[in-house]
């Protein structure tokens, strides 16, 4: 098979690594790629970001299977055009991908289809936020409607946040033209865990659960970021925690699916609060998270190939996805500076004996050599029978990287 997969993240690095390890695959094009699957076996970057570009590409040179990661793609209707041209392609179409593309949208349909979720009012006028802010409870939640590279969600401890976030958001426009509109939420009390989860349109097959750590500073202090490391499967996902999200989620989320007719054949990623009062919905993502991708695909037995060519043709029903015992930690090493200003250019060496356990983010290749490119540079992984051996694994393996204002948690899996 030859697959193009598009990207450029660490995540992307991390499912070239998974479908590179397939017998069914000769070559993966990545576009537009980064350092690491520059590197990576099988795999060839190609620089190509535009759809109608990617769509040339991959009638000309008779790609087998297209994998989108981000999702902006999916958002834009990659999936659409593609499927209309005969192509194969693993990403839900774009009313599907309005999941995660627009705040209002999603939340809309969870209330439509009994999801249990914070509640909340939507807003597109500055003023009438504002004043609707003067009534609520604290902490509230705001979220920019569109897409914000995963800094559109503000915890407000006081009026006084909540009314500056809705200025940077709305009036100064922070994420140009995504933050026009946006969701206040009740703020739910509780621990945060990713459910990576796999559909055809009939069927949903979670993965392994994951634990993000969101916040730059050890302790979950400072601002979000992208994701500074994940702990997969996540111990406070119980079997009571699961049957809960089961019926009060995932269930209606797949009526919801089916009844809209979203030709939804791809990842639906979904995040969840466990609280006292049960398990309720955050958001939908419509790809692989970043970070969580590294853990869980780390731990994964099954072939991805496989997975996929099950969804696309409609027989998630007849599969059963296979998982290695045990525990995987995430460490992400970052640029000194970020989630604010940082400096890159700087050259990354990484022992030669813990390649398989490195995915590359925000690093380029140039002459042999990788240089820093992102704020997180690149993830490292540590697998290990339990949760406090993966741990242990992970710090031993950062050990062996190494590149100038190199930055860390380290409390990552810890809790």
């Amino acid at each position: 098979m030859k697959i193009l997969l598009v990207g450029s993240g660490g995540r992307e690095h991390t499912i070239a690594w998974k479908l590179a390890k397939s017998e069914k695959v000769e070559k993966i094009y990545v576009a537009p790629g980064n350092g690491g699957t520059a590197l990576e076996d099988k795999c060839e970057n190609i620089a190509i970001t535009d759809i109608d570009q990617l769509l040339v590409f991959a009638k000309e040179n008779k790609i087998d299977l297209t994998v989108v990661g981000p999702e902006e793609p999916l958002i834009k209707g990659i999936t659409d055009k593609f499927k209309a041209e005969g192509l194969r392609v693993f990403g839900p179409c774009s009313k599907g991908a309005a999941l995660e593309g627009s705040k209002s949208f999603s939340k809309e349909f969870m209330k439509k289809y009994n999801v249990k979720t914070a509640a909340y009012e939507v807003f597109t006028d500055s003023e009438k936020a504002i004043n609707y802010l003067k009534s609520c409870e604290y902490p509230i939640v705001i979220k920019a409607d569109g897409l914000a590279a995963g800094k559109g969600v503000n915890i407000c401890e006081t009026y006084k946040d909540a009314e500056d976030t809705i200025v940077d958001f709305m009036v100064n426009d922070r994420f140009k033209g995504a933050g026009q509109k946006v969701v206040i939420e009740e703020f739910l009390e509780g621990v945060e865990a990713s459910i990576l989860s796999i559909t055809d349109g009939h069927t949903i097959i979670p993965f392994l659960s994951a634990k993000d750590h969101k916040q730059i500073f050890d302790g979950g202090k400072g601002p979000n970021t992208g994701g500074m490391g994940v702990l997969a499967p996540n111990p406070f996902v119980t079997e009571e925690v699961l049957e809960q999200f089961k019926s009060n989620i995932m269930d209606q989320t797949l009526a919801g699916i089916k009844e809209e007719k979203f030709d939804f054949k791809g990842i639906i990623f979904f995040g969840i609060m466990i609280t006292k009062k049960g398990t309720y919905l955050l958001e939908y993502n419509v790809r692989m998270g970043d970070p969580e991708t590294q853990s869980v695909l780390s731990l994964m037995e099954s072939d991805l190939v496989d997975v996929i060519e099950a969804a696309l043709d409609e027989k998630l029903s007849e599969t059963e996805i296979k998982w290695k015992k045990g525990a995987c930690c995430n460490v992400v090493l970052a640029s000194g500076g970020y989630p604010g200003d940082f400096e890159k250019g700087f050259e990354i060496t990484i022992d030669e004996e813990i390649k398989n356990n490195v995915f590359i983010a925000g690093a380029i290749m140039k002459d042999g050599k990788l240089y820093t490119s992102g704020g997180r540079v690149l993830s490292v992984v540590g697998i290990g029978s339990d949760i406090n051996e993966a741990r242990e694994n992970a710090y031993k393996n950062v050990e062996k990287v190494s590149f100038e204002k190199m930055y860390f948690r380290k409390d990552i899996g810890l809790v």
